[in-house]
């Protein structure tokens, strides 16, 4: 599995992250994370507001900050 964290690197988009980073590790799920950082990069998606997650190259949530619980939904 390949998720990406879209942001530009403000606090919101840390909490992603770290959020992710945990739902994945308890999950138990094998996945690659990766930050994406550039604003072009992040408009190829089509998002216009960040955070965003991305899983596997389909965006499941923008412009908001979601729980580990909430990722685990997402994951699994």
């Amino acid at each position: 599995m390949n998720i990406k964290i879209l942001g530009t690197g403000c606090p919101k988009c840390k909490i992603l992250e770290e959020n992710t980073r945990k739902a994945v590790e308890t999950a138990g799920i094998n996945a690659q994370i990766e930050k994406i950082t550039s604003l072009s990069d992040i408009m190829n998606y089509g998002v216009m507001l960040t955070p965003a997650l991305v899983v596997d190259e389909t965006v499941k949530s923008a412009g908001k900050v979601l729980s580990p619980d909430e990722i685990k939904k997402i994951l699994i």
